[in-house]
């Protein structure tokens, strides 16, 4: 059977594996087909596509970072054209605002006593490899990485829950688009999409996406919902099933790898391959890369 992973992360975001490296640990966990999605960036595809081996499908990808009410809401999208207008100016200001409350948290982790500096934050992100300079999108897995080379913090987690998670002492709020509009940009750049992780919405009343939302999104064009994720539990995985089969589109199954951040867990979770061919029949606006 066909083993299918939709949403990946590489060193071009918030993994810590570059995308080539990306695409030999998906042939190691015995993938067929890998979607990488970094977060607001295509950067990462070139070099993942030069490095398949026959056979194996890439899925141009990313994921989008979206805001309803203060919560944190995250789109998967796929086969879109990222120099599609509309798209291209939300992304290019979704990065710009990602790079300045990078640099604003920064200070104000120094503020706290803290020992990060923003130059260190930037070597982590790789803004500094040329290669990577344009695309990379700086975020709070790279302060939580300096944060606990900095002695602040246990890991990761351990930096998000004390210092810049939602609430945290040197949080920062930032620009991102509305679910409902991400959507709609994405269908017009030809492209298709998932509802990312809908169990896990930071800064969400319950922690979950709203139904409702979820409704929105997929009147205006959403193809799925990623019920099968790793942070989800039986009950959770039950639910947005039941949401996917009640709203019409399909249910994917992803793994949300980061690299040694997650574990290296590629395939942990799969789409079936009818879903996969059903949620990507729309898509207009890129090809599937095969090896």
């Amino acid at each position: 059977m066909t083993r299918i992973d939709l949403h990946s992360h590489s060193s071009v975001s918030d993994g810590t594996d570059t995308p080539a490296e990306v695409i030999g640990y998906a042939v190691a966990a015995k993938l067929d087909v890998l979607a990488l999605t970094d977060h607001d960036t295509v950067g990462g595809i070139e070099e993942a596509a030069a490095h398949l081996p026959p056979g194996f499908t890439l899925v141009p990808g990313m994921e989008l970072s979206c805001a309803y009410q203060g919560s944190s809401v995250h789109l998967v999208s796929y086969l879109f054209d990222p120099a599609s207008p509309g798209l291209d100016a939300e992304l290019r200001r979704v990065r710009s605002d990602r790079a300045s409350r990078a640099e604003e948290m920064v200070g104000r982790l120094q503020a706290h006593g803290v020992d990060v500096t923003w130059e260190r934050v930037l070597e982590i992100a790789g803004a500094g490899e040329p290669e990577y300079a344009d695309a990379n999108t700086i975020g709070r897995p790279h302060l939580a990485r300096a944060i606990v080379e900095a002695g602040a913090a246990r890991d990761v987690q351990d930096a998000f829950d004390r210092w810049i998670g939602s609430g945290g002492p040197a949080y920062a709020s930032r620009y991102a688009i509305d679910p409902v509009r991400a959507v709609e940009l994405v269908r017009q750049a030809g492209g298709v999409c998932s509802l990312a992780h809908p169990g896990r919405a930071e800064g969400a009343t319950n922690g979950s996406v709203p139904v409702e939302l979820a409704e929105r999104m997929a009147a205006a064009g959403l193809g799925g919902i990623e019920a099968d994720h790793p942070s989800h539990n039986r009950t959770q995985r039950k639910f947005w099933r039941g949401v996917a089969a009640d709203l019409g589109v399909v249910v994917t199954g992803s793994s949300d790898d980061h690299g040694a951040l997650t574990g290296h867990r590629l395939g942990c979770r799969t789409t079936a391959p009818e879903a996969f061919e059903e949620l990507t029949a729309p898509a207009t606006g890129a090809p599937l890369i095969v090896g």
